[in-house]
């Protein structure tokens, strides 16, 4: 029978093989999880409401180049319709500084979001809520209170 000491350098290879194959599906979930959201769950475009419809014109017009088409993410950013992005992780507020400052890449390997001064405070309120509408008709953020839900929607 092994002595304790002989069995040590096996518990540490075990726990450090364990410890790399944990790493390792973590980084192949991270790898480009956005992509593959977008292309594997059926999307829900929700009736919007018209703060939203209005957020829809200023972000297909100033976001959809990078965020993609109703958010869904590109090859060039990444969806704001991923859990990632609801509202308890990424606030209202959030956005808010993120287009103001830029963000450096920090979740996903499309590297950094400059700021965006084309786009107005009244602009990222529109966005705001046509995002959190999107999300919410795709099951990201139910749980919102009613002061974080967009007027009339």
């Amino acid at each position: 029978m092994p002595s304790r000491d002989n069995r040590r350098p096996m518990t540490v290879i075990i726990v450090a093989v364990f410890a790399l194959g944990l790493a390792g599906l973590v980084a192949w979930a991270l790898r480009d999880p956005p992509r593959k959201m977008a292309e594997s769950s059926r999307f829900n475009l929700p009736e919007l409401s018209t703060l939203a419809q209005s957020g829809k014109l200023a972000f297909d017009t100033n976001c959809a180049l990078c965020h993609g088409e109703n958010a869904m993410g590109s090859d060039q950013g990444p969806p704001l319709v991923h859990m990632i992005y609801e509202p308890n992780h990424h606030s209202d507020q959030s956005f808010r500084l993120a287009t103001k400052r830029g963000v450096r890449a920090h979740h996903w390997n499309f590297g950094d979001m400059p700021p965006q001064p084309e786009v107005n405070d009244d602009d990222m309120t529109g966005v705001i809520a046509y995002v959190r509408e999107v999300q919410r008709a795709n099951g990201i953020g139910t749980r919102l209170s009613p002061t974080r839900m967009a007027p009339g929607g």
